[in-house]
């Protein structure tokens, strides 16, 4: 058996986080690595001990949740609450991070986000990331049995566009379940 490389092994660690989620929207995971080791982990979710979109579905403002907490910002304040520096370190994420994860990423010090699918990338995420200095660098995520990348990223295009098309958060709600059971995975 081949050993994996490092980017695969730090994305497979996001994956696996990414298991963890509560969200009913989309699971995304985050691994923060400096010098080969693995600093902090996040998944998005609810705030500990809170209410869980998985339990009482989700909380929906301006076509957002509000309930949830991006994996990226989960990753970096568990590096805050427990004293771990983020400087110079790099991030690995299962989706690109939105805007306000990119401001957080690039003020944490950050100088490498590695991410396995696109998931609605901004051009001023881009813009910021190369005004900071921080390499963005795609990593095809091999599957390995946790997620298949391609069905993931699929369902979770199709149920963006369906939901910028105006459906209902219900209707969003049925079909990522309906996909769960279908495909077996978390999407």
């Amino acid at each position: 058996m081949a050993r994996i490389s490092w980017d695969q092994y730090f994305m497979a660690q996001s994956h696996l986080l990414a298991l963890r989620s509560t969200c009913t929207r989309l699971t995304v995971g985050a691994t923060i690595v400096r010098d080969k080791r693995i600093i902090a982990g996040g998944y998005n979710g609810s705030i500990a001990g809170g209410t869980h979109c998985i339990d009482e579905g989700c909380y929906v403002i301006d076509n957002h949740c509000v309930r949830t907490i991006h994996a990226e910002m989960n990753a970096l304040l568990q590096c805050s609450k427990f004293g771990v520096p983020t400087a110079e370190a790099e991030i690995y994420v299962t989706h690109f991070p939105c805007l306000h994860c990119c401001k957080a990423i690039i003020q944490a010090g950050i100088k490498t986000v590695y991410y396995a699918m696109d998931y609605k990338n901004h051009p001023y995420a881009m813009e910021m990331f190369e005004q900071a200095g921080v390499r963005v660098q795609y990593v095809e995520f091999q599957n390995s049995g946790l997620h298949d990348p391609e069905k993931l990223k699929f369902i979770t295009e199709l149920i963006a566009k369906l939901e910028n098309a105006g459906a209902s958060e219900e209707e969003i709600k049925e079909w990522y379940e309906k996909a769960e059971s279908l495909f077996s995975v978390r999407v």
